[in-house]
């Protein structure tokens, strides 16, 4: 099956994790998520400017892994995901996961988010897991849920 077609803008306002997240790498993990033809902007942010975000947009006053800003689901999922460098890294050490695991799992939750999955209640929480775990699995990773 071919994988939908991907418009992707990859910028890193904190850079300290570039060299891991090769443009290819960042690809093929979006892709894995996508059902339809996307236009995805990923920018990799500090902790201040993940924080400013959550709250404007959240109303929440911390920094979190990952953000999403869905504009549209179909013909063309259009978002923009934002992922914070800082958390990502400290959570990947928390869970005693490589820190590209984790960032390929946040960029498939951030996806799924972006096509309308959601975890908010319990039903939907255990489609979206499901779904990222069969995703995550097909990459090559281990279920981001059982660690």
């Amino acid at each position: 099956m071919s994988q939908p077609e991907l418009s992707l803008s990859l910028q890193f306002a904190d850079p300290r994790h570039r060299a891991q997240l090769p443009r290819h790498k960042v690809q093929r993990f979006i892709r894995a998520a996508l059902e339809l033809p996307g236009e995805i902007a990923v920018r990799i942010v500090d902790a201040e400017e993940g924080r400013a975000l959550n709250r404007e947009y959240r109303g929440k006053d911390y920094a979190t892994n990952v953000l999403t800003f869905d504009y549209s689901h179909e013909p063309v999922v259009g978002a923009d995901l934002v992922i914070c460098a800082e958390v990502v890294e400290k959570e990947a050490a928390e869970m005693g996961v490589p820190l590209l695991d984790h960032y390929a799992h946040m960029l498939v939750h951030g996806t799924l988010h972006a096509q309308g999955y959601d975890h908010e209640v319990d039903d939907e929480a255990e489609c979206m897991e499901a779904r990222e775990t069969e995703i995550m699995r097909s990459l090559g990773f281990a279920d981001p849920y059982q660690r």
